[in-house]
C-alpha cells in the first residue's frame, strides 16, 4: 500500500511543482467610458464618436484610497485627565461643577490634536 502513495506521488510531484513555480500576474483594470466630438461643417455635420477603454488601476484592496487610521484615544484619555485636573486646581468652590467637565471636554480635544489625530 506505501509503495503506490509513493508511487502516486512521484506521478503528480512534477505537476505540484509545475504550480507551485508559475509566476502569476495580476493587472487590475477599470473600464471607462469615453466621448469625442468629432466638429463638422454645414454640407457634412458633426457627431459624438463613444467607446471603451480599459485603464490600469492600482490593485490594492481599498481602491488606493486614502484612509485615516490615525487613532487619537490614547490622547484623549490623557488630555480628558490632565484637563479635569487643571479645571479642579484652577476652580474654587461652587464654580468646580462646571470647571472640571469644561476642562475635560477642552483636554480631551487638545489631547486628541497632540495625538495627530
Amino acid at each position: 500500500m506505501k509503495y503506490y502513495f509513493f508511487a502516486l506521488f512521484f506521478i503528480f510531484y512534477p505537476l505540484v511543482h509545475l504550480n507551485a513555480s508559475t509566476p502569476k500576474s495580476v493587472t487590475c483594470t477599470r473600464t471607462e467610458y469615453r466621448e469625442e466630438y468629432i466638429p463638422g461643417t454645414k454640407s457634412n455635420p458633426g457627431y459624438v464618436k463613444s467607446y471603451e477603454i480599459d485603464v490600469k488601476i492600482p490593485c490594492d484592496g481599498d481602491n488606493s484610497e486614502k484612509r485615516d487610521d490615525n487613532d487619537c484615544i490614547d490622547g484623549k484619555i490623557a488630555g480628558a485627565l490632565l484637563g479635569g485636573g487643571a479645571g479642579a486646581t484652577m476652580s474654587r468652590g461652587k464654580g468646580r461643577w462646571w470647571a472640571v467637565p469644561l476642562g475635560a471636554v477642552l483636554g480631551s480635544k487638545i489631547g486628541c490634536d497632540a495625538a495627530g489625530g
